[in-house]
């Protein structure tokens, strides 16, 4: 049976994704001074400024508007008129101390971490490309990539750095076997005509990314279907941290346990289990013993051990869910600390993560994409 699944992706330029990398640049400069840091920052941004919001507790002096600067200065926003620059941003802090009740939940008795909050979070694997991930997530972040560096390599003399895309893939069965459309639209200069970019959007950034026999042809192919994309980032829209949580993860195919990832220290179960969650989905698709595979995590604020740990293959499984979940507990650590340690999470790795995609990413210093517990699994068992 032939069906079509949809995700979409954004340029490291939409005002959200700003967001989310400010975030987590903040976030990563902790880390390199302190990493036992706790940080929890959310940003906004809009025509010429940058709103910090949150908790930080560090043996560090930070430097916000320096490096929300560079920041953006890499992103694209250094170049003069698209309303919003690096160099003339104003940038307000509003980050304080953090509450002492959360971290007398984190911070247990004997040096384990507990829970500093309850929450649910949800890894996904599949076998629908080589780095385990859903083919319309997985193939809509790699084109945004490529917008990324063909804005920075000004192959596309033209382009500036707002944009997305939407892929719609074609199915037989749970098998991925074509494009049904693809919707991108890209920021450009005034000057530029987009409809005279149809063939070098294609050359640029379609053909390096999508498999071979999946290119749109022009009825499949909507590219910045108004006419005209001048006015992008943070100039046309406002932006806020974790406002594309679900790209962030796998897209509207898994189920996304609720919260953002961006700007929040490994001690926040929020991007720790989810990272671990991830890890543990991919090693077991990875060791062969289902084609798809949720794990779900829960936990109780304070408390060490986590109150669920669940495994759903959807009907791929050649092991019971149960005992999937079982063997999953026996080789991952899924405590807070367990978690950090088994992924060396008090790093410096974080803004890249927020840019395409936080997960199938294999080669951006991602430790939770690392397949290296196939043969625990394998081992459990068999």
């Amino acid at each position: 049976m032939e069906r079509i699944y949809t995700a979409e992706s954004v340029a490291a330029g939409h005002p959200d994704k700003v967001c989310d990398q400010i975030s987590d640049r903040i976030l990563d400069r902790f880390l390199e001074r302190d990493p036992q840091a706790r940080v929890a920052v959310e940003t906004g941004v809009k025509t010429g400024l940058v709103v910090l919001l949150g908790e930080v507790t560090a043996d560090a002096r930070p430097d916000f508007a320096t490096w929300v600067r560079e920041l953006l200065g890499e992103i694209g926003y250094g170049r003069e008129g698209l309303g919003f620059s690096a160099e003339e941003v104003g940038v307000i802090n509003a980050i304080e101390a953090q509450s002492p009740d959360i971290a007398r939940g984190v911070d247990r008795e004997g040096g384990r971490l507990g829970a500093g909050d309850q929450g649910i979070m949800i890894g996904y694997a599949c076998d629908e490309t080589e780095v385990l991930m859903p083919a319309p997530q997985h193939y809509s972040h790699r084109i945004m990539e490529r917008q990324a560096a063909a804005l920075k390599t000004g192959e596309l003399s033209w382009l500036r750095p707002d944009g997305k895309c939407q892929l719609a893939v074609r199915y037989d069965g749970e098998r991925p076997v074509g494009l049904d459309k693809l919707v991108i639209s890209l920021q450009h200069a005034p000057e530029a005509d987009p409809a005279q970019e149809h063939e070098a959007v294609v050359e640029t950034l379609l053909r390096p990314v999508l498999p071979e026999g999946w290119l749109p042809g022009s009825d499949d192919l909507l590219f910045n279907a108004t006419g005209r994309f001048v006015v992008g980032g943070p100039k046309g829209d406002a932006g806020v941290t974790g406002r594309k949580m679900v790209q962030d993860a796998y897209g509207p195919g898994s189920p996304h346990g609720g919260g953002a990832f961006s700007g929040k220290d490994p001690t926040k179960l929020d991007r720790s289990a989810a990272c671990m969650a991830r890890y543990a989905a991919k090693n077991l698709v990875a060791a062969g013993f289902a084609r798809r595979a949720e794990v779900r995590l829960a936990y109780a604020i304070g408390v060490v051990e986590p109150v669920m740990v669940a495994v759903d293959t959807l009907g791929t499984g050649s092991r019971s869910d149960d005992r999937l979940a079982g063997a999953l507990r026996e080789i991952f650590d899924f405590t807070p600390g367990g978690c950090i340690e088994a992924l060396d999470l008090r790093r410096p790795l974080y803004t890249p993560a927020a840019r395409f995609g936080h997960f199938g990413r294999e080669g951006a210093g991602s430790p939770w994409e690392a397949t290296d517990r196939t043969e625990a699994v394998k081992g459990a068992l068999t």
